[in-house]
Formats: C-alpha cells, structure tokens, sequence
C-alpha cells in the first residue's frame, strides 16, 4: 500500500523496519508534461494523478507506466478504497473503477466539500462546506446518514474503532458513529485542530494555539499536551513509544505516547511544510529545499538525505508493498517547463556477492574416498 500525507494517519515503523531509507537510488523517473491541480491519490498499486486539461492519469508503481486515463477534474485529493478511486468534482463524486479508469457510480447535486474524502471499511466520509457530514456506502454511493455538526471540517476526519472523529472550525472535536451517525461526544480546543491522528485510545492534534495535545478517545478529555514555539504542521506519526511531529518554530519532536515528556528534540535546515514521513525507523521532513532531510526515530540523529530536484509538488507518499520489502518513496517536483515531475525512490541493495572464481593455475583438491568435503 502507498500512503499519502494528505488525509491519511501514519503509523511507524512501517516498510522495511529492520532496514534504513539510506543509501537511496532512483528507481524510475516519470515527467508529467503537465501541473498537477490537485494532490495524487493512491492505491497499493497505482498512483493517479490529476493534471491540467481535466484529466486523471494512472501510472503503475512498479515500473512507472500509464495505464489509463480518464476525463475528470478532482477538486481535491482522490482516495482508494474497495478497488475503487474517489474523486470530488463541481457538486459530484465519482467513484472510478482502478483496474481500468471506468465509471462505478457518479452522485450528483452534492455541497461543496469542506476537506478531501475519506474511506475506511466500505465507508466513504464526505465533509462539507456548510458543516454536514455525509456517509455513503462505498460499494454503490448510497446515503448511510447525513448530519450538521454546526461548523465545517478544519482537517480531514480520523477514522478507528467504528468512530469518525471531525475536527471543526470551532475548534471542537466531534466522535460520531459511522454506522449509525450518532454523536457520541464533544470536545474543545482553544483553536482548530491543525491535523487529526486516531491511534488506539489516543487522539493526537496540533493546533494554531502552540500546543500538541493528546485527546482520550473515549470522551474526549485532554490527557496532555505540549507547548510548541509555533503552529503544529500536518499529521504527526506515532509508534509503540512516541508521538512525533513538526512545528513552524522549525522543529522535530519526540513525545512519549503515553505521558507527553519530551524524547528528543531536532532543530532543522528547512521551514517543514507537511508532516513527517515514517520509513521503517526513519522520519523524512518535508519543505522548501533541494533534498528533504531524514532522521532516526529512536534519538532524532541525522539518517540521510533524500534528493528533490525541486519545490514539491505534493507530499512525498511511501510505498508499502514494494518488491523485496525494501523501503521505497515517491516523490513529486514542479518545474515550470517540465511540469510535475514524480521519482520512485528506494533502499539500495549492497552490491550482490559474486561466485568464487579460483585464480589461475589452482589446485583442485580432491579428498580421499570417505572423507567428506567442507
């Protein structure tokens, strides 16, 4: 699976554990000829990208060829799920067949959509502009329920446990029922949540106020939460131990999961614009620079760097079913006579170790008859 920044929760160490990123190679790079007009979306196998002149393109993963192509224009980031590809347009969503880039069901009329979808479990959650939740059954568009939380969606909604937890203008927090779109309660930041992560028992968000919080799941209530220099920036990635994340003070942090005390802390060379990547035990931060800095998740040292020949197009998405299990990253650049550019990058493998070859003029030694050779 290829997971995009955008929208979806991390969780570390993923690909690859036993394995750093680095050193990386390029194993494909693909000029789009085009901009992009809105984030790619993902599927374990495919990549799609949405460019200029209404068009969605596919590209398999592996070697980097097209495989379809379709007439649409997403508004917004598309998102896989149930071999299906979802893709907000003007007042439609569309639900695009992967294997081929056909039509499954279109649902037209639809408000304005506040953040990108998300799916989870043959469920696809639309957030509007003027404060509704929709959930629809993925498999055929049909209407599941629909409710107004009062305020539109900040971030995209974190899905766990049968829950949908909104994080709101307002600044509250809202956990409802996927089946049923019942409220099951309500909490409140001091200012919206910037991002939303559900992990287990705990929700994890920065906010525009200069704080990390951890959120109990079960109610809602502040378990705790951190003082940051600056605004929290995307989606934090969590593991057994920690909670890591970035602020616009310019720095990398590790908390612990359970009681917030800071592990570590990385000050970096980059304004980060996204949150960070988790590769095996690597952390890949993304912003305004020729490579984007990595770095080991047990105590924040320097791990590498990866190449970006450029500003970023969209955020860097790992791959999760990469041949041979070795850490891959695609990675995305704009140029203004190129367009979007995408490279596929992953671990390079030590060189293979050749077969003995006996040097000229040796011996073969052949052992006596009983005696077996080593």
């Amino acid at each position: 699976m290829l997971t995009s920044r955008s929208g979806m929760a991390q969780h570390g160490p993923s690909v690859g554990a036993s394995l750093s990123l680095f050193p990386v190679r390029a194993v494909w790079t693909l000029a789009l000829d085009n901009a992009l007009v809105a984030p790619p979306g993902y599927s374990p196998s495919h990549v799609f990208f949405p460019i200029e002149g209404n068009r969605l393109v596919a590209y398999e993963l592996e070697h980097g060829r097209q495989t379809w192509i379709a007439s649409v224009r997403p508004m917004l980031e598309p998102v896989e799920g149930d071999g299906l590809l979802f893709v907000h347009e003007a007042g439609t969503v569309k639900a695009i067949r992967i294997n081929d880039g056909s039509t499954a069901w279109e649902i037209s009329d639809l408000p304005q959509l506040a953040v990108a979808p998300v799916w989870g479990d043959g469920r696809l959650i639309l957030c509007t502009a003027s404060g509704e939740v929709l959930v629809l059954r993925a498999l055929d568009g049909q209407l599941v329920w629909r409710q107004n939380l009062g305020s539109r969606a900040h971030a995209p909604p974190a899905l766990a446990a049968n829950r949908a937890y909104v994080p709101l203008d307002d600044g509250r927090i809202v956990a409802v029922s996927v089946e049923t779109g019942a409220s099951l309660w309500a909490g409140r930041l001091p200012e919206p949540a910037t991002a939303l992560l559900a992990d287990t028992d705990r929700l994890f968000a920065g906010s525009r106020d200069n704080f990390f919080y951890a959120i109990r799941e079960e109610d809602g209530t502040i378990a705790w939460r951190w003082r940051t220099g600056a605004d929290v920036v995307g989606l934090p990635v969590v593991d057994d131990r920690n909670v890591y994340f970035v602020s616009m003070d310019n720095v990398l942090r590790a908390l612990s999961r359970r009681s917030g005390v800071q592990q570590w802390v990385r000050l970096l060379s980059l304004r980060p614009t996204r949150g960070p990547l988790a590769i095996g035990r690597t952390l890949v931060v993304s912003g305004i620079a020729q490579s984007l800095p990595a770095y080991n998740m047990s105590d924040g040292s320097p791990a590498g760097e990866l190449p970006a020949a450029g500003e970023l197009a969209a955020a860097p998405a790992v791959v999760r079913n990469s041949p041979l299990g070795l850490p891959q990253v695609l990675v995305v650049t704009r140029d203004l006579a190129r367009g979007a550019t995408a490279t596929l990058f992953a671990r390079q493998l030590d060189p293979p170790l050749s077969p003995f070859v006996p040097p000229p003029g040796a011996i073969e030694v052949t052992p006596p008859l009983g005696v077996p050779a080593e």
